[in-house]
């Protein structure tokens, strides 16, 4: 099996070479971009299997190219930033982030990261399910979702969460639930919850809501 192709975009050179680095020490191949255009370039010509991307970089801010990158691809997206205000966190989530990285961090943590998101966008943590409501159905054998026969545009973690509500509706799911559900300890509470608006509004037209369970977290109706 071919490695996979992670794509850095980081505009500090010390930044991308450290990066560049650690991951082909774990055996990925590597692509850097050290800006917006850039990194739209070599997306497309190189076809990488997961972007690291910067949030504030020069020509296209990172927030621009992950939006460009999510009206064509579900391609996984790990975002990297200086910047610590809770906004800027939410408006990558809810481009359709996968995850997300304050800088300083170390390099094993962002290995660690690119693992465990690859390992959700390739499905090696869950098993093959089925589920529909309605018209609505999420399906984890083809790793799809659709709304009344037609796709929707959800990354990796978003098509896991939802998986995870659908699979017993009408139960309140807790946050630690949720983020067990991904296998995943990095994320937070309020990275769930992020993921959860964002879900939100892209199922809004499917005739089922996730609610708010005050004190608890959330669940799935019809």
């Amino acid at each position: 099996m071919s490695a996979e192709r992670i794509l850095v975009v980081e505009d500090e050179a010390r930044i991308s070479a450290v990066l560049e680095r650690y991951l082909q020490a774990e055996g990925f191949k590597t692509e850097l971009a050290r800006d917006g255009k850039h990194a739209l370039e070599v997306w497309r010509a190189a076809q990488p299997d997961l972007i690291l991307l910067d949030l504030m970089i020069p020509e296209l801010s990172g927030l621009e190219v992950a939006k460009h990158i999510r009206q064509h691809s579900d391609l996984p997206i790990i975002m990297l930033t200086a910047k610590t205000e809770e906004l800027d966190k939410l408006i990558g989530l809810e481009l359709g982030a996968d995850d997300y990285i304050s800088k300083p961090f170390s390099p094993r943590e962002v290995v660690a990261r690119v693992k465990a998101v690859l390992r959700r966008s390739k499905g090696q943590l869950r098993t093959p399910e089925h589920y529909v409501l309605g018209e609505f159905e999420v399906n984890l054998e083809s790793f799809e979702a659709r709304c009344q026969g037609k796709a929707l545009a959800l990354s990796p973690t978003q098509l896991r969460l939802l998986a995870t509500l659908m699979a017993q509706p009408e139960r309140a799911f807790s946050r630690l639930e949720l983020r067990d559900a991904l296998g995943e300890s990095f994320i937070d509470e309020r990275t769930i919850d992020a993921h959860i608006k964002n879900l939100r509004t892209r199922i809004e037209n499917c005739k089922v809501v996730i609610e708010t369970v005050r004190g608890v977290g959330y669940r799935l109706r019809a």
